[in-house]
């Protein structure tokens, strides 16, 4: 899990890599604390002033800012807002109005909307939810494990191919001879994880979205804002990406020169310690400001910026793209089904999950990548972490 968008992100890497090795170091859940608290708040500062830059540079107006917490108060702005609107749009809305509850209305969201004075949408800011942040490293950790056992069960196949003097694709394997070879090749890298010789990609890990932007606009908007941005030392492009069928956009990942001095001085002024209290951190080392938690910070953030015409940020949120919906097609369509996948999920989400909780020392990980458990164990030590009691019929 190399999370991009965080200035700590090979420090994370690296406990990460401890947690699914069950080799954690005394202080990896604190130095995670910490992390989570630090880097959010660079994130969330410094996407606050990438946004306001971009669609500054994009729309050359000056706009108002509204936070949102749920995509039913995004969706109703949405339909609320003044910017142009063709029959597709008008019939979507038209769906959603008549039938609100259909659409996912309760599904969180960390954004902030950007309108003019003529209230046309102009972008959108978010930070990923940590939920949403766990499975996705579940799936890029998860893939880069498959490969690896798929090679060491290629490798059998290949070592008794030529025990038989034949060349692999000479070869014909029955089916469950197939799955011996491949839970052989599973247990083997599982075992790797627990004898600590296996080491993981950062390129294969990277997560460059967990912030993003998304800047309602036109073609020419993108050709204005490329443009731009060249004469904007803060930022780098470094990759482009374009999308089409039913959810079309075009996709930048950007580089971003966060400035440190004024993320700091937003830390004090906003008060920012005051949303991690009861986090396992004294308040009086919250209230000394951020700069103790910014050793070793990187200076500069990744972020995703996405360039949508209207109808197609309509399309996503209410038609055939809708966001929702793709969550959970990736949920149902992961390749790989086996323990590790899962064991890998409820690891990284546990890990979150003793980050945002009071405790900063676990006396073990409750989850080991090579077990097997079922959600209510996951469930079980996250109450546990908030001494919240399990309830049962009959004690």
């Amino acid at each position: 899990m190399y999370l991009a968008s965080f200035v700590h992100r090979d420090e994370l890497f690296d406990i990460v890599e401890r947690c699914l090795c069950d080799r954690l170091e005394v202080d990896d859940f604190l130095k995670f604390t910490q992390i989570l608290i630090c880097d959010g708040f660079v994130l969330g500062e410094s996407l606050k002033s990438a946004g306001e830059l971009l669609i500054g540079m994009t729309h050359g107006a000056s706009f108002i800012e509204k936070r949102i917490y749920t995509k039913g108060e995004l969706r109703d702005v949405i339909c609320g807002c003044s910017n142009n609107a063709d029959a597709r749009v008008e019939e979507l809305t038209r769906w959603y109005k008549s039938d609100p509850d259909f659409f996912y209305r309760e599904t969180p969201i960390n954004g902030t909307i950007c309108f003019d004075a003529e209230n046309r949408l102009l972008g959108i800011y978010r930070i990923k939810r940590p939920r949403r942040i766990a499975e996705k490293a579940n799936r890029y950790i998860a893939n880069w494990i498959l490969g690896r056992v798929l090679e060491l069960a290629a490798g059998m196949a290949d070592q008794r191919a030529k025990s038989h003097g034949l060349r692999l694709e000479q070869l014909i394997t029955p089916h469950d001879q197939m799955e011996e070879e491949f839970i052989s090749a599973e247990k083997t890298v599982a075992h790797a994880f627990r004898d600590g010789t296996m080491k993981l990609e950062k390129a294969a890990m990277s997560i460059r979205d967990v912030g993003g932007i998304k800047i309602v606009g036109g073609p020419e908007c993108l050709e204005r804002l490329e443009s731009r941005l060249a004469d904007v030392p803060s930022f780098r492009i470094v990759e482009k990406e374009y999308f089409e069928g039913d959810y079309r956009a075009v996709s930048l990942i950007l580089e971003f020169q966060w400035d440190r001095e004024h993320v700091c001085r937003r830390y004090m002024e906003s008060e920012g310690w005051a949303r991690y209290l009861n986090r396992g951190i004294p308040d009086s080392e919250l209230k000394k400001g951020l700069e103790p938690f910014l050793a070793g910070a990187a200076d500069t953030v990744f972020i995703e910026v996405i360039l949508a015409a209207f109808p197609d940020v309509v399309e996503s949120e209410f038609g055939k793209s809708i966001h929702e919906e793709r969550i959970i097609r990736q949920r149902h369509n992961n390749t790989y089904k086996g323990y590790i996948p899962i064991n890998v999920e409820f690891l990284v989400e546990y890990l979150f999950a003793v980050g945002f909780s009071p405790q900063t020392r676990i006396e073990r990980l409750p989850i080991k990548l090579w077990g097997r458990y079922l959600p209510d164990t996951l469930i079980y030590e996250i109450r546990e972490l908030y001494h919240i009691p399990e309830f049962d019929v009959i004690y």
